[in-house]
C-alpha cells in the first residue's frame, strides 16, 4: 500500500489515549485474556475501582468460541459466555469479585456498548470519565459505539495487542501480514453497515 494510505487507515483504526483514573474500566467482548490482563493491572494501579466486562455468547457462533492465543492452558475451564471468561481473567489476576460488575447477554460490540449503559443506569453507577479496554485494531469501532451509548462519558482508548494464532497484530506491522490486513480492513467495512442509525441522528437532530 501506498505509505500515505496506510498511516490514514493505522491512525483511525488504532486508537490510543493517555488514560487518567476513571470511574469504571470496560471490556467489551471477547475470548482475549490479553484484554483482562490488562484491565486487571489498570485496576491494582489504581486507575478505576470498577470493571465491566461484557458479553453474551456471539451472534455469529452461538456460543462461547474458546480461549484465543497462547494462554489457553491458564485459562482453560468450561466458559460459557465472554463474561465468564472475562471475569475469571480478572479474577485469576487478582480483581476481587465485588469489583466487576456483570453484563452477560450482549451479542457483538454495539450490544456491549448499549447493554452496559442498560447496567450502569440501573444500578445507579455515576460515570464521568471511563477506560475502554479493547483489542487494538478494534479500537475506533468499540470507542464509537460506547461513546454513542454514553455521549455525556470522557473515553480513554487503551489497546491490547492480542494474538491471531501465534500472530501479533500491531500498527507497525498489520499492513505486512495476511491476516493483519484482513482484520484491519474488515474493521473499515463494518464501519459502513454498523453505525447508519447512529450517524442518522447526528446528522439530523444534531446529537
Amino acid at each position: 500500500m501506498e505509505k500515505r494510505i496506510i498511516d490514514d487507515i493505522t491512525k483511525f483504526v488504532f486508537v490510543k489515549d493517555e488514560i487518567e483514573k476513571s470511574d469504571i474500566i470496560f471490556i467489551p467482548g471477547a475470548s482475549y485474556p490479553e484484554l483482562g490482563e490488562f484491565a486487571a493491572d489498570l485496576y491494582k494501579n489504581g486507575y478505576s475501582d470498577k470493571i465491566m466486562p461484557s458479553g453474551g455468547v456471539t451472534i455469529k457462533g452461538g456460543g462461547f468460541k474458546g480461549v484465543r492465543g497462547p494462554k489457553k492452558e491458564i485459562y482453560c475451564k468450561n466458559y460459557s459466555t465472554d463474561y465468564e471468561f472475562l471475569t475469571d481473567v480478572l479474577q485469576i489476576n487478582g480483581l476481587p469479585a465485588a469489583a466487576i460488575i456483570e453484563e452477560s447477554t450482549s451479542g457483538w460490540t454495539k450490544e456491549n456498548a448499549y447493554f452496559s449503559r442498560k447496567i450502569a443506569d440501573e444500578k445507579g453507577i455515576d460515570i464521568k470519565k471511563a477506560i475502554l479496554c479493547c483489542r487494538n485494531f478494534h479500537a475506533r469501532r468499540s470507542l464509537m459505539f460506547y461513546q454513542f451509548a454514553f455521549p455525556e462519558v470522557k473515553f480513554f482508548v487503551h489497546p491490547v495487542t492480542t494474538y491471531d494464532g501465534d500472530v501479533e497484530i500491531t500498527p507497525d506491522n498489520w499492513y505486512t501480514i495476511e491476516i493483519g490486513v484482513k482484520r484491519v480492513l474488515g474493521e473499515i467495512q463494518r464501519y459502513s453497515n454498523q453505525f447508519n442509525d447512529e450517524l442518522f441522528n447526528i446528522v439530523h437532530t444534531g446529537l
